[in-house]
């Protein structure tokens, strides 16, 4: 029998602080023929960071040295700079118009500030805590539906040596994020060691494919046929340490300053 799954692309009006996004994802989940037990329910991380009122206006930022200094290097607006300073845990470099940052435990441009879907003027900012966000989401659809989902939010990444973005996790409840393969047989026999699969990731790729980037105003997508990724045991999205990867290590390696720099 053939795995398949749907991914329906969900619309919504432009979403602004205070918006509750649990009454608005079921009140548009006609747009699936409804929520159903086993949906995976994915969301836009700078929709539900602007709900949770993380908007910046760069008005009133108070650009510091450190971020007039970073903003003629790399060419980016001092005040923006500040923003991505305050948000970072470290900063490594950069290319023009874009800092390289490690943010709790995870490299990314720009420690996730997201200038696009953003009011003029503004920024939006990662969610303070997505998984807490993707538990709290998950139990008011949950009560007001009785319907046993999963709930991701998810960012667009790029990856090292790739042109374009692809999906990631950043925060997930009721679905396991990542499952162990090792101990399990390939085709001839051969025990897999190292591989776990991004379930996450993977589906938050898919589900970029109907949200899009630019103004399709679709920052919710329901995947459904995937309910075998459930999981009432939740761990949240896990990162490994810099040493552990390949990418990272080898980066700290040729220059064990690369993740002490700011």
């Amino acid at each position: 029998m053939t795995n398949s799954f749907q991914v329906f692309g969900i619309k919504t009006k432009i979403l602004i602080p205070g918006d509750d996004i649990a009454d608005i994802i079921i009140a548009e989940s006609n747009q699936a023929k409804g929520l159903s037990d086993g949906d995976i329910i994915v969301i836009a991380e700078s929709a539900l960071a602007t709900t949770e009122g993380a908007v910046v206006k760069l008005s009133e930022i108070t650009p510091s040295d450190k971020a007039y200094e970073l903003g003629k290097r790399y060419e980016i607006r001092p005040e923006l700079a500040e923003v991505i300073i305050s948000e970072s845990d470290s900063i490594a470099g950069g290319i023009p118009g874009f800092l390289l940052c490690m943010k709790n435990g995870t490299l990314l441009p720009n420690a996730g500030i997201d200038d696009s879907n953003a009011p003029e003027g503004c920024v939006v900012t990662l969610p303070e805590d997505p998984d807490k966000s993707a538990k709290e989401i998950h139990d008011k659809i949950f009560s007001k539906t009785g319907k046993e989902t999963g709930v991701l939010v998810i960012d667009s990444r790029t990856h090292a040596m790739r042109l374009g973005c692809s999906g990631v996790a950043i925060g997930c409840y009721g679905i396991l994020a990542i499952t162990d393969e090792r101990g399990k047989k390939d085709l001839f026999g051969h025990e897999l060691e190292v591989t776990r699969l991004a379930v996450g990731d993977n589906i938050a790729s898919a589900a970029e494919l109907v949200m899009g980037e630019s103004d399709e105003c679709t920052p919710v997508a329901i995947v459904r046929g995937l309910g075998k990724y459930l999981s009432k045991i939740s761990f949240g999205v896990e990162s490994i340490e810099p040493s552990e990867c390949l990418f990272m290590g080898t980066a700290m390696n040729a220059n064990p300053a690369f993740f002490n720099r700011d």
